[in-house]
């Protein structure tokens, strides 16, 4: 029966509809977990809890989204990488446990009487190439990796001609080359998987946003005898989409894989409200940045064996589909970070800043036409550009996801498993992100990323 049928059934006599108590979109009195964001980070939180958890329903977990079209969403707008070539061993591990999730996604997502997700696993491979300057950097990150497992091997400018033709290596001193378990896939399919799936484990979603946390506080005293302000949410107000109601939610925990908004979403719980230089002071630094995605087409461009492709430039590129297109982009400088209110593409970014190392690197892209272009956003941490994950010290119940500037989507499902333990469990158990604590941005322990694209 159609739902308009339903609906015109319901209001006749007898019928139990009556609009003006309809709350079927507002979000449940009560929840033990609360995701702020219901981007791939949010939905592998909520996957891993509901698989991890015992006994199976123990934990009523929901999900606020307030953008269900995903239009702004940092999953859709990426251009769906997945690498293991990391200079920190922890990125390293997380992308190796992602990459095993992909590869094998219907074991994990698969639904009940639902098609299977086709990911479209591209395996290519990446290609990193360095400079005389970054050559030794390369040679130690490729170590690391090797370490931890990856297939990496480092190619000089004339193996790298031999292999890939159509490269110019002029200014290439090394390169780097993932043999295998690197490529790409679709975000898109992922996001669905996972929805699909945490809906079918009991999941909760509701289109909204979070305005307020309400907190209660308990004055202690450090080992050191400094005094802090322990807090604990107790209560989200969620605001109901395009309406001026919210509702408030009771929570035991709330997670806090906002991307790109989870800085204002820390403030709301007063992260970083105190004194300059005391840990209470102390900020989410994961701020808004707007990055340019380019799709042209070259008929005489690199063929189907092309790899994802970084220049030292920090261009980068990768084929799309069958038919001769290419998408690329290159991150700004400091200087010439666009203003992140809006999702409007520079076109002579391109034309200046994306096109002349492309077409310096690989002599087919002089004639490369533009089909289109989009912008997406990085959750882009100032501070290290690495991931937050686990609980912060003084909001005890408040854990975080995000800050991966650019690498969140692939790492995702790693990330969302070490945040479910921590919950469920009090500590990391698959990979140790210790290092990757909200603590470091009060100590100033950097964990430097050297390959941020």
């Amino acid at each position: 029966m159609s739902e308009i049928k339903k609906k015109i059934r319901s209001i006749l006599p007898g019928g139990d509809w009556n609009p003006l108590y309809d709350t079927s979109y507002l979000p449940p009195e009560s929840s033990d977990v609360v995701i702020v964001g219901g981007g791939v980070l949010g939905l592998s939180v909520a996957y891993w809890l509901k698989k991890l958890e015992k006994p199976r329903g123990a934990i009523r977990v929901l999900v606020v989204e307030r953008d269900h079209t995903y239009s702004r969403a940092s999953t859709v707008l990426s251009v769906g990488g997945i690498r293991q070539q990391f200079s920190v061993p922890e990125n390293v591990q997380l992308s190796i446990f992602s990459i095993d999730f992909l590869r094998n996604i219907n074991e994990y997502l698969a639904v009940a009487d639902d098609p299977p997700l086709d990911i479209q696993f591209n395996p290519s491979g990446y290609l990193l190439l360095a400079s005389e300057k970054g050559a030794a950097i390369m040679e130690n990150n490729v170590k690391v990796q090797r370490q931890e497992g990856a297939k990496v091997c480092l190619m000089s400018p004339e193996q790298l001609r031999n292999k890939f033709p159509w490269i110019n290596t002029e200014g290439v001193a090394l390169a780097s080359y993932g043999m295998e378990h690197e490529g790409w896939f679709d975000p898109w399919c992922l996001l669905q998987g996972l929805r699909r799936k945490v809906q079918s484990m009991g999941v909760l979603f509701c289109r909204g946003e979070v305005t307020r946390f309400v907190s209660s506080s308990n004055l202690m005293k450090t080992a050191s005898g400094e005094e802090v302000n322990l807090k604990r949410i107790h209560e989200v107000h969620v605001k109901i989409d395009q309406s001026l109601e919210y509702q408030p939610v009771e929570c035991a925990i709330v997670i806090n894989a906002a991307g790109a908004w989870s800085g204002q979403v820390a403030e709301l719980a007063g992260i970083g409200k105190g004194p300059p230089g005391t840990l209470q002071g102390t900020k989410l630094p994961v701020e808004l940045r707007k990055r340019y995605v380019y799709l042209w087409h070259c008929p005489q461009g690199p063929g189907l064996e092309t790899p994802f492709v970084i220049d030292p430039s920090g261009t980068y590129f990768r084929r799309e589909g069958l038919g001769h297109n290419y998408l690329g982009g290159c991150s700004p400088t400091e200087e010439e970070e666009p203003d992140p209110g809006n999702l409007e593409v520079d076109h002579d970014f391109f034309q200046d800043r994306v096109w002349p190392p492309l077409a310096q690197r690989v002599p087919a892209f002089e004639t490369l036409k533009v089909r289109s272009a989009w912008a997406g956003y990085y959750d882009y941490n100032t501070f290290d550009q690495n991931g937050v994950v686990g609980p912060h010290p003084l909001v005890i119940n408040m854990y975080f996801a995000t800050g991966f500037s650019g690498h969140g989507l692939q790492q995702a499902p790693a990330v969302g498993r070490a945040v479910a333990e921590m919950v469920l469990e009090g500590h990391f158990q698959t990979i140790n992100l210790s290092s990757f604590l909200f603590s470091r941005f009060y100590s100033g322990e950097k964990v430097q990323e050297h390959n941020i694209i």
